[in-house]
Protein backbone atom coordinates (compact mmCIF):
# COMPACT_ATOMS: atom_id res chain seq x y z
CA UNK A 1 0.00 0.00 0.00
CA UNK A 2 1.41 3.37 -1.00
CA UNK A 3 1.05 5.98 1.75
CA UNK A 4 0.56 9.66 1.03
CA UNK A 5 1.01 12.71 3.27
CA UNK A 6 -2.57 12.44 4.58
CA UNK A 7 -2.08 8.80 5.58
CA UNK A 8 1.12 9.76 7.39
CA UNK A 9 -0.66 12.54 9.29
CA UNK A 10 -3.36 10.06 10.33
CA UNK A 11 -0.78 7.50 11.46
CA UNK A 12 1.25 10.10 13.33
CA UNK A 13 -1.84 11.41 15.12
CA UNK A 14 -3.17 8.04 16.24
CA UNK A 15 0.18 6.72 17.43
CA UNK A 16 0.47 9.76 19.71
CA UNK A 17 -3.17 9.61 20.81
CA UNK A 18 -5.03 6.36 20.18
CA UNK A 19 -8.18 7.84 21.75
CA UNK A 20 -8.35 10.84 19.45
CA UNK A 21 -11.89 11.62 18.33
CA UNK A 22 -12.90 11.12 14.71
CA UNK A 23 -13.42 14.85 14.34
CA UNK A 24 -10.03 15.79 15.83
CA UNK A 25 -8.30 13.17 13.67
CA UNK A 26 -9.98 14.50 10.54
CA UNK A 27 -8.85 18.01 11.46
CA UNK A 28 -5.23 16.89 11.94
CA UNK A 29 -5.34 14.98 8.66
CA UNK A 30 -6.84 17.90 6.76
CA UNK A 31 -9.94 15.98 5.71
CA UNK A 32 -13.62 15.89 6.54
CA UNK A 33 -14.71 13.16 8.97
CA UNK A 34 -16.04 10.54 6.53
CA UNK A 35 -13.02 10.42 4.14
CA UNK A 36 -10.69 10.40 7.14
CA UNK A 37 -12.59 7.50 8.72
CA UNK A 38 -12.49 5.58 5.42
CA UNK A 39 -8.71 6.07 5.22
CA UNK A 40 -8.30 4.92 8.82
CA UNK A 41 -10.29 1.77 8.08
CA UNK A 42 -8.19 1.16 4.96
CA UNK A 43 -4.98 1.46 7.02
CA UNK A 44 -6.37 -1.00 9.58
CA UNK A 45 -7.45 -3.51 6.92
CA UNK A 46 -4.02 -3.27 5.25
CA UNK A 47 -2.41 -4.29 8.55
CA UNK A 48 -0.50 -1.01 8.90
CA UNK A 49 -2.36 -0.25 12.12
CA UNK A 50 -2.02 -3.36 14.26
CA UNK A 51 -3.80 -2.24 17.42
CA UNK A 52 -4.55 0.46 19.95
CA UNK A 53 -2.94 0.32 23.38
CA UNK A 54 -2.73 2.23 26.62
CA UNK A 55 0.69 3.11 28.03
CA UNK A 56 0.72 2.33 31.75
CA UNK A 57 2.67 4.03 34.54
CA UNK A 58 3.80 0.70 35.99
CA UNK A 59 5.60 2.31 38.95
CA UNK A 60 2.19 3.55 40.16
CA UNK A 61 0.75 0.03 39.98
CA UNK A 62 3.42 -2.28 41.41
CA UNK A 63 7.13 -2.43 42.16
CA UNK A 64 9.13 -4.03 39.35
CA UNK A 65 12.57 -4.61 37.93
CA UNK A 66 13.39 -4.26 34.24
CA UNK A 67 16.21 -6.35 32.86
CA UNK A 68 17.80 -6.43 29.42
CA UNK A 69 19.14 -9.86 28.61
CA UNK A 70 21.48 -11.04 25.86
CA UNK A 71 21.11 -14.67 24.82
CA UNK A 72 23.36 -16.82 22.66
CA UNK A 73 22.15 -20.24 21.60
CA UNK A 74 24.41 -23.29 21.60
CA UNK A 75 23.30 -24.35 18.12
CA UNK A 76 22.18 -22.30 15.17
CA UNK A 77 19.86 -24.50 13.13
CA UNK A 78 16.46 -23.10 12.21
CA UNK A 79 14.80 -25.65 14.50
CA UNK A 80 16.85 -24.30 17.44
CA UNK A 81 15.75 -20.74 16.77
CA UNK A 82 12.14 -21.86 16.34
CA UNK A 83 12.14 -23.80 19.63
CA UNK A 84 13.63 -20.85 21.53
CA UNK A 85 11.19 -18.34 20.00
CA UNK A 86 8.13 -20.54 20.63
CA UNK A 87 9.08 -20.81 24.29
CA UNK A 88 9.84 -17.11 24.72
CA UNK A 89 6.48 -16.19 23.17
CA UNK A 90 4.68 -17.99 26.03
CA UNK A 91 6.36 -16.14 28.91
CA UNK A 92 4.50 -12.98 29.97
CA UNK A 93 7.46 -11.46 31.82
CA UNK A 94 9.46 -11.37 28.59
CA UNK A 95 7.84 -8.29 27.11
CA UNK A 96 10.13 -7.90 24.06
CA UNK A 97 12.47 -10.18 22.16
CA UNK A 98 14.63 -9.21 19.21
CA UNK A 99 16.65 -11.56 17.02
CA UNK A 100 19.90 -9.74 16.22
CA UNK A 101 23.02 -10.16 14.14
CA UNK A 102 26.46 -9.97 15.67
CA UNK A 103 27.94 -11.66 18.69
CA UNK A 104 24.66 -12.67 20.32
CA UNK A 105 21.44 -14.17 18.98
CA UNK A 106 18.72 -12.34 20.95
CA UNK A 107 18.07 -9.30 23.11
CA UNK A 108 15.18 -9.64 25.56
CA UNK A 109 13.43 -7.14 27.77
CA UNK A 110 12.18 -8.79 30.94
CA UNK A 111 9.92 -7.22 33.59
CA UNK A 112 9.60 -9.01 36.94
CA UNK A 113 8.62 -7.99 40.48
CA UNK A 114 12.25 -8.10 41.63
CA UNK A 115 15.67 -9.50 40.77
CA UNK A 116 14.94 -12.78 42.59
CA UNK A 117 11.92 -13.36 40.34
CA UNK A 118 14.11 -12.62 37.33
CA UNK A 119 16.65 -15.22 38.45
CA UNK A 120 13.90 -17.81 38.94
CA UNK A 121 12.71 -17.07 35.41
CA UNK A 122 16.25 -17.58 34.05
CA UNK A 123 16.62 -20.80 36.02
CA UNK A 124 13.33 -22.00 34.51
CA UNK A 125 14.52 -21.11 30.99
CA UNK A 126 17.73 -23.06 31.54
CA UNK A 127 15.80 -26.05 32.91
CA UNK A 128 13.60 -26.12 29.80
CA UNK A 129 16.59 -27.04 27.63
CA UNK A 130 15.73 -24.56 24.88
CA UNK A 131 19.30 -24.21 23.65
CA UNK A 132 20.65 -21.33 25.74
CA UNK A 133 24.44 -21.44 25.72
CA UNK A 134 25.17 -18.09 27.39
CA UNK A 135 23.21 -15.19 28.74
CA UNK A 136 24.15 -11.80 30.11
CA UNK A 137 21.97 -9.71 32.40
CA UNK A 138 21.77 -5.92 32.46
CA UNK A 139 19.59 -4.44 35.20
CA UNK A 140 17.87 -1.24 34.09
CA UNK A 141 18.58 1.39 36.73
CA UNK A 142 16.72 4.26 35.08
CA UNK A 143 14.69 4.73 31.93
CA UNK A 144 16.07 7.68 30.01
CA UNK A 145 13.81 7.39 26.96
CA UNK A 146 11.11 4.94 26.01
CA UNK A 147 9.15 6.15 23.02
CA UNK A 148 6.37 4.08 21.55
CA UNK A 149 5.67 6.39 18.62
CA UNK A 150 7.69 5.66 15.49
CA UNK A 151 9.54 8.55 13.78
CA UNK A 152 7.51 8.40 10.56
CA UNK A 153 8.64 11.78 9.24
CA UNK A 154 12.31 10.95 9.73
CA UNK A 155 11.93 7.50 8.20
CA UNK A 156 10.01 8.61 5.13
CA UNK A 157 11.60 11.96 4.30
CA UNK A 158 14.64 12.34 2.05
CA UNK A 159 17.92 11.90 3.88
CA UNK A 160 19.53 15.12 4.93
CA UNK A 161 23.09 15.40 6.27
CA UNK A 162 23.25 15.98 10.01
Amino acid sequence: MKLDAIDLRILDAIQHDGRITKLALAEKAGLSATPCWLRLNKLEKAGIITGYHARLALRKIAPFTSVMMEVTLSSHRQADFDRFERTIATIAEIVSCWSVGGGVDYFLKVVTPDIDAYQRLVDDLLERQIGIDRYFTYVVTRTVKEEEALPLTALLSPTTPR
